[in-house]
């Protein structure tokens, strides 16, 4: 019989009952893995009790839980009943929360400590035996969908970025990142299920409060996105704040390489870029940190994953890992350069025309972001035949030096007429860029023909 998670974890359980497996930050208290399977157990008779011996096996619930002990004790609570997890977002509002736990067809939501029905009964059974988490997503759609994912897929994702990345049993991973994302899901909670390494959940994903849990509670992985990585830099956190760490993975949306290299100068440790999508898991991996500092790629095939390239920029990824039948086509566009690296090129949704030529956004992003000073950059072409080319730009230059750098950079017709320039990117709660609401921002502007500075308090959100 193939294993379960919940089987994994059991076994991981066995080999060092006495083994710290979470530590929650904010408090220093510490959970081994004994302690956290038998609190798992005891919020799983709760969790039955609460909703009243009904069927529980193979029904989905959606678990509003912020990151710490309190999430893997629902999480494997869920698996030890047989239930299928759909982690929420719990910062969102609780309307967005029962919509999101409607649309992957939950028959509960776990929220604020206890359940709520959500689906009637036999409403919402799963589709598979093998189902064991539903993964939510909202794309580039912003509406929120359900991935199911089967506990083989699950381990393959865990096992693959274990092996590519060299996280060891003996690490410990500063959980930043959210538990429930897929990115989360693969680089914290599953080494954890599967080969016992150890989480601290952080107490924040501001400077100061990174650098206080790392000095105390010496993590050695640090699984981060772009934004949180730029506020350290940028912060007046001291060098050495950072020693433990042997290991910092930036994924979720690009990472300027001048970040990147700042990063490394500042605490002597290399960015590895990462690159994967819900539907496949991990994809790409920078092991040696160089392609990420040069923005060159985002790193080779993960052990176990295979890239075919197709027409148009168009690939396919084939693991054990990926969802449905084992292969998927991202929305992003590649290619593979003679290292055997992934160079993103884009999204396929993202060719405009321009004076009837063909326009890749992302050529327009990639030269803006490569100007010194320029944090961060998104090209937006608006609806209508007359609307010239916009961009909005994280960057403290004026609109005269940007033209000029990007002059030697890209043809005329490329570069935007409009600019708008803010301090720094609004962020999704995932901790990507928020392309609506940067597409709203530039509405706003619309009337403004050169670069124009808007307050960061009413377009920005902070990173979480």
């Amino acid at each position: 019989m193939a294993a379960t998670l919940y089987r994994l974890w059991t076994a991981t359980v066995r080999r060092n009952p006495s083994a710290v497996a979470v530590v929650e930050a904010s408090s220093g208290k510490g959970w081994t893995r004994a302690e956290l399977d038998a609190a798992a157990s005891r919020w799983a008779d709760s969790f039955r009790e609460a909703v009243g011996g009904r069927p529980v096996a193979g029904r989905r619930v959606a678990m509003s839980v912020p990151n710490g002990a309190g999430w893997f004790q629902a999480f494997l609570g869920l698996l030890s009943l047989g239930a299928v997890p759909a982690p929420i977002d719990p910062s969102e509002p609780e309307a967005a929360q029962l919509a999101a736990a409607r649309s992957v067809g939950a028959a509960w939501i776990w929220r604020a400590g206890r359940p709520r029905p959500v689906a009637p009964a036999g409403a919402a059974r799963r589709r598979r035996a093998d189902e064991c988490l539903v993964k939510l997503t909202s794309g580039s759609s912003g509406r929120p969908r359900g991935l199911a994912a089967t506990h083989a897929q699950m381990e393959a994702d865990g096992r693959q970025i274990c092996r590519s990345m060299g996280i060891r049993p003996g690490d410990s991973n500063l959980a930043v990142i959210p538990l429930g994302y897929s990115y989360g899901l693969g680089n914290l909670v599953l080494p954890l299920v599967a080969q016992g390494t150890r989480v601290v959940c952080a107490a924040s994903a501001l400077p100061q409060a990174v650098a206080l849990d790392t000095l105390r509670l010496r993590p050695t992985v640090f699984p981060a996105v772009p934004p949180v990585l730029a506020a350290l830099v940028g912060s007046d956190v001291p060098p050495g704040s950072l020693r433990s760490v042997r290991l910092v993975i930036s994924a979720g949306s690009p990472l300027p390489p001048g970040v990147a290299r700042a990063f490394a100068r500042k605490f002597g440790v290399r960015v590895r870029g990462f690159y994967g999508t819900s539907e496949t898991g991990g994809i790409a991996f920078d092991s040696g940190g160089r392609a990420t500092m040069e923005g060159r790629s985002v790193g080779r095939p993960l052990a176990g994953v295979r890239i075919t390239p197709g027409a148009r920029g168009r690939f396919t990824v084939s693991s054990p890992a990926v969802l449905g039948r084992g292969r998927f086509s991202p929305a992003d566009r590649a290619s593979v350069n003679a290292l055997g690296e992934l160079v993103l090129m884009g999204r396929t949704d993202r060719v405009v025309k321009v004076g009837g030529r063909r326009l890749d956004l992302a050529e327009v992003e990639a030269a803006m972001r490569s100007v010194p000073g320029i944090r961060d950059a998104f090209a937006h072409r608006p609806a209508g035949a007359e609307e010239p080319l916009a961009a909005a730009v994280a960057t403290d230059l004026r609109a005269a030096e940007i033209r000029r750098l990007l002059a030697c950079r890209l043809a005329p017709w490329k570069i935007p007429a409009r600019m708008v320039a803010v301090r720094e990117f609004p962020l999704t709660p995932r901790g990507k860029r928020d392309t609506r609401r940067l597409r709203q921002i530039l509405g706003a502007a619309r009337t403004a023909t050169s670069i124009s500075t808007l307050s960061a308090d009413r377009h920005m959100s902070a990173p979480r």
